[in-house]
């Protein structure tokens, strides 16, 4: 068997209920949410009956998905899986960070409530939003993006799978664009244009909060959305230029699978990257960890090999 690589779910699949079977049925899982609550008040009370509105702003999606993500995996850690590599997507990195112990539980949950905050803040400046653009190139994206003075490609996914960020009226124009092109386009459940130069101000305010932070080194080697690879002595300065730099999701998985990785578990609501994961090799297996039967089914699949 290869090495294991967890994944950590970024926004977008986030919904009322998510998490609440491992809440009781995991002590591993439980703790984390517990350890959310005495930090963020009425956090656990969100996650679970919270208004789909609710959840979509960013200050609350940031730290509802983090803490479900972080239990999921806490949860599968507990139940004997262990992880050789890990990876998270835009805020899901911020998961990755603390389950590699480069920051405590603690430290890693103010931050993303720091982080959603500033970029609540940035979103409020400008009406901009994101799209998925599927069935086009890479370079036929940044092309489309380039007739555009406010769209910017901002998450490399997978072949044929980039998003972008920009203005609304302008990616109303895009969309056209991308029909014309043999695309398609979908517009994302997120509250603003991040990984793009509107989040500027908010990567600003985030590093003032980082220069306070002592990171240790990763336990478990962590790969960064910015440059594709491992994490090291760079904490801060990567941190600070992921809220507003381009996701290299598929450079960072295939640079994985290069170090020899064949198994990719996701964890937290949904099977987004299980689903990236699988357009960009179909030589690894793909497990996601979201619910109690899809911690079990993941559990005796890895541990059986299958």
């Amino acid at each position: 068997m290869g090495k294991v690589v967890i994944m950590f779910a970024g926004q977008g699949a986030q919904h009322p209920g998510m998490g609440r079977e491992l809440y009781e049925n995991s002590p591993a899982a439980r703790e984390v949410f517990e350890c959310a609550e005495k930090i963020r008040p009425g956090t656990i009370e969100q996650i679970f009956n919270g208004s789909d509105e609710g959840m979509v702003q960013t200050q609350n999606t940031q730290p509802c998905v983090f803490c479900v993500d972080l239990a999921a995996a806490a949860a599968l850690k507990e139940a004997g899986v262990m992880a050789d590599m890990l990876a998270g997507f835009s805020l899901g990195e911020l998961a990755a960070l603390a389950f590699s112990g480069a920051v405590t539980y603690e430290e890693a949950f103010k931050l993303v409530c720091r982080r959603a905050e500033f970029m609540q803040k940035a979103s409020e400046t400008i009406d901009a939003g994101m799209v998925a653009v599927l069935k086009l190139s890479d370079d036929e994206v940044i092309s489309l993006c380039a007739e555009f003075e406010q769209v910017y490609s901002v998450n490399f996914n997978c072949p044929g799978q980039v998003v972008v960020a920009g203005v609304k009226d302008q990616l109303e124009l895009l969309k056209t664009r991308v029909k014309e092109a043999g695309g398609r386009a979908m517009p994302l459940k997120v509250g603003g244009g991040f990984h793009s130069p509107f989040m500027e101000i908010a990567s600003v305010a985030f590093a003032e909060v980082l220069s306070h932070i002592e990171f240790k080194a990763p336990e478990i080697p962590l790969y960064s959305n910015v440059t594709a690879e491992p994490y090291e002595d760079n904490f801060r300065a990567l941190l600070e230029k992921q809220i507003k730099s381009p996701v290299l999701w598929g450079a960072a998985v295939e640079n994985m699978i290069r170090a020899g990785a064949d198994t990719f578990i996701e964890v937290g609501p949904g099977k987004t990257l299980c689903g990236l994961v699988s357009r960009i090799s179909d030589q690894v297996r793909v497990w996601n960890v979201e619910d109690l039967a899809s911690l079990q089914k993941t559990v005796e699949g890895v541990m059986s090999g299958a």
